[in-house]
């Protein structure tokens, strides 16, 4: 049956929707697409579940003795640092060149401007993510083999 001169697209498979939806759990994207001729699956979580929305607060804990001085509130957030450098693509970071290899570097490297930090794959493609300033390498915020999204912080240079 064709509806104004096209066919009617395809209906998804339910199992395809299931694949994809634990798909998107196991490597903790927010979301997927997948496309096959004139049939198209977007899977998206909840950025914001709606449990967490209804949760109740817990109860105040007791006041700490006086004695104890108050927890100086955080200057900047590390990861929102001018040094932090974050993830240009969406894809698996790779911390060393290859399995059992040192990793390119390391908290507390001198680190030189253009130096390789890390690996990200994309699409069956190794991205060498560069360092945009020389530094001392403060922190990294990923593990080897975590998948990342776009903006997700890497490392932070100092």
């Amino acid at each position: 049956m064709k509806i104004g001169g096209r066919r009617p697209p395809a209906a998804p498979d339910p199992h395809l929707i299931r694949m994809l939806a634990e798909l998107l759990n196991e490597t903790g994207l927010s979301e997927i697409e997948y496309a096959v001729g004139d049939c198209r699956v977007r899977v998206a979580r909840d950025p914001q579940p709606r449990a967490a929305a209804t949760a109740l607060a817990p109860a105040a804990a007791p006041a700490p003795a006086a004695s104890a001085p108050p927890p100086a509130p955080p200057a900047t957030e590390p990861t929102e640092r001018p040094g932090t450098v974050k993830a240009p693509m969406v894809g698996v970071v790779y911390l060393a060149p290859q399995p059992g290899a040192p990793p390119f570097v390391r908290p507390g490297d001198t680190i030189s401007e253009g130096q390789v930090l890390l690996i990200i794959e994309a699409m069956k493609v190794m991205n060498q993510i560069r360092a945009p300033r020389a530094g001392r390498l403060e922190r990294v915020f990923i593990e080897d083999t975590q998948p990342v999204e776009y903006g997700t912080p890497l490392m932070l240079i100092e």
